[in-house]
C-alpha cells in the first residue's frame, strides 16, 4: 500500500502534564490513538512517516503572546514540546519532505489567547499560532488560513488573528450560547485592518455529518477559493463526536476523514476530542488515511448507527440560514468595513477572559489605532483581579515608520502605571519587557 499524498505524523502524548489525573484532557487521549495506529500499520505505509517534535522556544511563545509575568513562569516543558510538534509538522511540509501533515500532539492551544495569565479552556498557549509566526519567520510572508473545527470556538486564535489580514481564521463550532466559552457570534467580523477575515459558523446542539458538510461546501470553501491562501491549516479538534463526553454534536469518524478530503489542509493540528476510547482512536486513523488520499470507508465506530446519527429537518434548515448570512456578510465585507470604520482613530474592545482554570479573571480593553499607512499598532490595558496591571502593545509586521514611533514613546511614557509593560515588535521580531 502506497500514500497518494506523503503525510507526516508528529506524535508527542505529553506524559508529564495533565490538569488532573482524571482530567479529560490527560495522556490517554493519544495513547489510544498510538495503539490503533500500530494495530492498523499505518506507520508500515510507504509515504507515511513519523517524526519526533522538536522545541519551541521563548521568542516562538513572545512572537504571539505576553506571558504574565514571563514564559517561563506559565509554561511547562510539555508546552514547549507541544507547540514544537506543531512548528516541525510545518517545517516538514513547507521544507517539501512531505506533501502534508498531522500533529498529533498535547496540550492543545486554541483558546488561549495574546494575554496569558494561565491556562484556560485546557490551554495555556496557541500552538497553531506559535507555528504560523514560526513559518513566517522562516518562508517569508504567508497568506494563512486557519479552519477550526473543534467543537468549542477557536476565541483564542480568533484573539491572536483579529486584525490580521494576511491571516484568515474560520471556526464553525457548536452555538456559544449552548457551550463553552460562549463566544464565536456572526456579528464578531475582525478589527479595522482585517474586517471580514474573522469568520464564525454558530451550529445548534445535535448538528450531524450532513451538517458539517452543508458547511464546509457551501460556506468554507467558497470563502478560501476568494481568499487563496498559501497554506491551510486545519485546527484539527475532533470533540463533535457523538460519544464525546462536554458536546451535543453528532460528528463521526466517516464525517471527519470527508471534512478532511475536502477541506484539502496542508496541515492538521490536533485540538480537542475526549472520547478517549470511543472516538479518539477512530477520528484520528480517518484524518490520516484521508490526509494521505487513501481510503477510509472501512474505518467506523463499533457503536456507529447512521439512522441514530440523523440530522433532524429543522437543524438542516437553520443551518443553511446560518450559512446564508455568514456568506453574504464574506461578500458585503468591504460596505460593511466602510460603514463600521470610516472616519474611526481608534477601535476599542472591551473584554472580560476567564481563566477556568486558575480561577482568574482579566479585565481587558483592547485598542487598535486605524491607521492609513498600515495595519495600525495595537494594545491592551489588562487588569487581573488577583492585583496584576499590564500594558502591552504589538507592532504589526507592515507597521508604518509613524505606528513604530508612537508604539515605542507609548512603551516608554505609558498613560498611566503599569505593574508589567511588555512591546512586541513583529517588524524587528523583537519582544521587550519591563516592570513600571
Amino acid at each position: 500500500m502506497k500514500a497518494e499524498n506523503t503525510l507526516g505524523l508528529v506524535f508527542f502524548p505529553a506524559f508529564d502534564w495533565a490538569i488532573s489525573p482524571t482530567h479529560p484532557e490527560r495522556e490517554e487521549r493519544l495513547l489510544y490513538t498510538q495503539d490503533q495506529i500500530f494495530e492498523e500499520g499505518i506507520q508500515d505505509i510507504e509515504g507515511i512517516e513519523m517524526f519526533n517534535p522538536i522545541l519551541a522556544t521563548d521568542q516562538d511563545i513572545q512572537r504571539v503572546h505576553f506571558c504574565v509575568p514571563d514564559v517561563a513562569s506559565r509554561l511547562t516543558e510539555s508546552h514547549f514540546i507541544s507547540s514544537g510538534g506543531a512548528i516541525k509538522a510545518a517545517q516538514i511540509v513547507m521544507n517539501k519532505e512531505v506533501d502534508k501533515s498531522f500533529a498529533l500532539v498535547r496540550p492543545p492551544g486554541h483558546h488561549a489567547q495574546r494575554m496569558v495569565y494561565g491556562d484556560r479552556g485546557f490551554c495555556v498557549i496557541n500552538i497553531e499560532a506559535v507555528m504560523v509566526e514560526r513559518m513566517r519567520q522562516e518562508f517569508g510572508p504567508l497568506r494563512v488560513a486557519i479552519i477550526d473545527s473543534d467543537c468549542h470556538h477557536g476565541d483564542g486564535t480568533e484573539d491572536i488573528y483579529w486584525n490580521d489580514k494576511d491571516t484568515l481564521f474560520i471556526s464553525f463550532h457548536q452555538d456559544g450560547r449552548t457551550l463553552y466559552p460562549g463566544t464565536g457570534a456572526i456579528e464578531d467580523f475582525g478589527g479595522p485592518a482585517a474586517y471580514g477575515y474573522n469568520v464564525n459558523i454558530p451550529l445548534p446542539p445535535h448538528t450531524g455529518a450532513e451538517g458539517f458538510l452543508y458547511v464546509l461546501n457551501n460556506v468554507v470553501m467558497p470563502i478560501l477559493d476568494d481568499y487563496k491562501p498559501d497554506i491551510i491549516i486545519n485546527s484539527a479538534g475532533q470533540d463533535n463526536h457523538y460519544t464525546d463526553p462536554i458536546t451535543n454534536m453528532n460528528f463521526t469518524a466517516q464525517g471527519y476523514a470527508k471534512l478532511n478530503q475536502i477541506l484539502n489542509p496542508d496541515i492538521a493540528v490536533l485540538e480537542g476530542g475526549y472520547a478517549i476510547e470511543g472516538a479518539l482512536p477512530y477520528t484520528n486513523l480517518a484524518i490520516i488515511l484521508a490526509m494521505a488520499g487513501l481510503d477510509y470507508t472501512d474505518v467506523r465506530e463499533p457503536d456507529y448507527d447512521p439512522e441514530k446519527l440523523k440530522q433532524p429537518r429543522d437543524i438542516t434548515e437553520y443551518i443553511k440560514r446560518v450559512s446564508e448570512i455568514v456568506l453574504d456578510k464574506w461578500k458585503n465585507k468591504e460596505d460593511e468595513e466602510v460603514k463600521k470604520f470610516k472616519g474611526v482613530g481608534i477601535v476599542a474592545r472591551a473584554r472580560q477572559i476567564y481563566y477556568d482554570t486558575d480561577g482568574i479573571l482579566d479585565d481587558q480593553t483592547q485598542h487598535f489605532k486605524n491607521c492609513q499607512g498600515c495595519s495600525g499598532f495595537n494594545w491592551i490595558q489588562s487588569r487581573a483581579d488577583r492585583g496584576e496591571s499590564v500594558l502591552a502593545i504589538t507592532l504589526p509586521r507592515d507597521a508604518c515608520a509613524r505606528c513604530i514611533d508612537e508604539a515605542y514613546q507609548m512603551y516608554k511614557n505609558p498613560p498611566t502605571a503599569y505593574r508589567m509593560i511588555y512591546l512586541q515588535d513583529k517588524v524587528a521580531d523583537q519582544y521587550h519587557s519591563r516592570r513600571s
